[in-house]
This record gives structure tokens, sequence and C-alpha cells, in this order.
């Protein structure tokens, strides 16, 4: 009898918990506007403008549909010191670094996100202009990414565009810069230098078998 007591007050309070979980889910209203770094923002149905970039562990993740604007002035610096080792692209540190899982804590922009620079672990499902893109963060862009600069992404599916570099750990679709670099590729490079798993060729290159298609 006791044991049935118990297990009935044990399901009694973890219903109580999990309805007052859904209750507080729902009162989380999407905002219009919403600034980051702040735990209060996390869902936004607009513009998300964002003027500084947090850390990995330290990231409160977001979901933007509409429009993410980052305006972080300090990461200004980081193109300049890659412009001056854009000879030495082969140490840069995502090209080297073996293929790891995402972190779970990523922003997610739904829309378009225009950037000096973006540091945070992002999945953008549109259209991305930044001064240069995703630099110490791993990032997935579905769709478009622009740089008068370079693009970074650890996932690009779809279309990079970019002056000097696009560099991804895992690419599906096009890569335009004049030097472009990828370690798992599925489709074109068009470039002064393209290097991929199979080959390194000037002006084109390509790939249309993934890793996975090859095993």
């Amino acid at each position: 009898m006791k044991k049935q007591l118990f297990l009935i007050m044990t399901i009694l309070i973890s219903s109580l918990m999990h309805s007052q979980d859904s209750l507080s889910h729902k009162n989380e209203k999407a905002k219009v506007f919403g600034v980051s770094p702040s735990k209060k923002t996390k869902n936004v149905n607009g513009v998300l403008l964002k003027y500084y970039d947090e850390i990995d562990n330290e990231i409160t993740p977001k979901k933007v549909n509409g429009l993410g604007l980052g305006f972080n002035g300090l990461g200004i610096f980081f193109p300049v010191l890659l412009l001056v080792n854009i000879g030495s692209i082969n140490s840069w540190e995502i090209n080297n670094a073996d293929f790891e899982d995402l972190p779970k804590k990523m922003n997610t922009i739904n829309g378009m996100q225009l950037a000096i620079i973006n540091m945070e672990p992002t999945v953008t499902n549109g259209f991305e202009l930044s001064l240069s893109s995703n630099i110490s963060a791993p990032s997935v862009i579905n769709g478009v990414s622009v740089s008068p600069l370079y693009n970074f992404h650890h996932t690009t599916n779809g279309v990079t565009i970019s002056t000097f570099a696009n560099v991804s750990k895992k690419c599906r679709g096009l890569q335009v810069a004049l030097i472009n670099v990828c370690k798992d590729s599925k489709g074109l490079q068009i470039g002064f230098w393209n290097e991929n798993e199979k080959r390194k060729l000037p002006l084109i290159n390509w790939n249309f078998k993934s890793k996975k298609e090859k095993l």
C-alpha cells in the first residue's frame, strides 16, 4: 500500500512539474527585436542585434526568424591577421582539425545574417553576408554565403563566394574564391587554387562522391 501511494505521489509530482514546464515554454513569446548577449533573448521573429560574441560554453542559443545583425567591433582585427598569413592557408586551424560533432549550443538564423564578423556557433538557413564569417566558431550555411574577405564554415550546403578564401570541413555545392579548401567535398571549386580530399588544381576542381559514398 505504501509503495502504491509513493508511486501515485511520484506520478502526480512529475505531471505537475511537466505541466508547469509546458506552461512556461508556451509563455515564452518571441520578440520582434532582441539583443545579444542576453539570457532573456532566445526567440526572435524580427531583428536580432548582436553587439558582442559569446564563447561556446557560455552561449545562450538563440533562434531568429528574420534578420541577424552582428556588430562586434573587436572581430574586425582577425581578418587583417589572416590576410597577412594567406600564404600559409594550409596551417589554418579549420583545415587541419579532425571532424568533430558540432556543439549542442548553436544559434539558428532562418533568413539573413549580416555581420562584421561571426564568432558564435551558428546555423544559417538562407543568406549570409559578413566581412569575415565564422572565425574560431564552427558553423553551418544552408544557402548562400558572401564575404569580401573570407568564408569559414564547418559545413557548407549551397554556395560560398569570397575574394580571398573559402575554407570548410564539409562542402556540398559550390565554392568560389581565390583559394578554396575543403576536406570532404561534393561539388565544384572555382578559383586560382583549389584543394579537396581528392586533388589540388588551379582554376577548377571537383568531386562528386562524398567520403561516405566511397566506402
